[in-house]
């Protein structure tokens, strides 16, 4: 059963993450007093990149976006199949590394500093989504997915502050705004997308499918939040993403300094307030 959860994730997953995107342009050109794109938009994007005929900057740039793109799928397919959370983290960690690989191997300085912005990016949502991981094994005891959904309560119940945390980490791996700092969506911040800026073509719409893998999985694991519950769980996700919609919308694009002062001051902050807290209801 696991593994027709896990085929069909796989499968769905792309045509989600086209929604949720398209969802994400809609609401943003409104928030702009904009009219937007539709909502298959995302899709007809990739389309007309995989129509285009690929500029390889470097022969091993194919290489890292194949792993890109398959540690994606791998991830989601393991979600799916309620697998180890452990085993997922590092599988997209591995995926993450091989996108900044890949620019680095480009001597081009936009593909450098985007190279270089974007593992900065790894480097401060990694160390907060591991806390919030330990944090769930503290309250549920398992790393296991299944195990998660399986309990009478939310997580959010227990968890507030670390839910908070993840926030961080869900912001900065959707590259919104304030933290889109090494590939803006946004084309009156960029003239050139930093670490996406020397991929073309196929090359490109396989990055941006590894994207709406991501998008899905990184909800996903938001859902763990309120997995009691189908009704409370979408109303969660609903919510998270809007917010996520209107921060990007009412923020400035900020420095990586900034980045990583504010992101883990606060975040380490909270998770140790949670956990402290977490552990002393447990030990009482």
């Amino acid at each position: 059963m696991n593994m027709i959860y896990a085929i069909l994730g796989v499968t769905l997953a792309p045509f989600a993450g086209v929604l949720i995107t398209g969802a994400d342009r809609i609401l943003t050109a409104k928030f702009q007093s904009r009219t937007g794109p539709p909502i298959l938009q995302p899709m007809y994007d990739i389309a007309k990149l995989w129509a285009k005929q690929p500029m390889i900057a470097h022969r091993f740039q194919p290489l890292c976006v194949y792993v890109y793109l398959a540690a994606a799928m791998v991830s989601v397919a393991l979600f799916f199949a309620q697998s180890d959370l452990l085993l997922i983290f590092f599988i997209q960690a591995v995926g993450a590394i091989f996108l900044v690989i890949g620019a680095f191997l480009v001597p081009s300085p936009f593909s450098q500093a985007g190279a270089n912005r974007e593992l900065i990016q790894i480097l401060t949502y990694e160390p907060l989504i591991i806390i919030v991981l330990a944090g769930i094994y503290l309250h549920t005891g398992s790393f296991k997915i299944s195990a998660i959904y399986a309990m009478d309560k939310p997580l959010l119940m227990n968890l507030p502050l670390l839910f908070i945390v993840f926030g961080y980490a869900l912001t900065i791996k959707l590259r919104k705004s304030p933290f889109d700092i090494s590939a803006s969506h946004h084309a009156h911040q960029e003239l050139v997308r930093g670490v996406l800026t020397e991929y073309s073509g196929k090359m490109l719409a396989l990055i941006e499918i590894a994207h709406l893998y991501e998008t899905i999985l990184i909800l996903g694991l938001c859902s763990l939040f309120w997995s009691s519950g189908i009704l409370g769980m979408t109303v969660l996700l609903v919510l998270t993403y809007l917010a996520e919609i209107v921060v990007d919308n009412i923020s400035a694009r900020m420095s990586f300094r900034w980045m990583l002062k504010s992101v883990w001051s606060t975040g380490l902050v909270l998770s140790a307030v949670n956990l402290v807290w977490l552990y002393s209801r447990g030990a009482a």
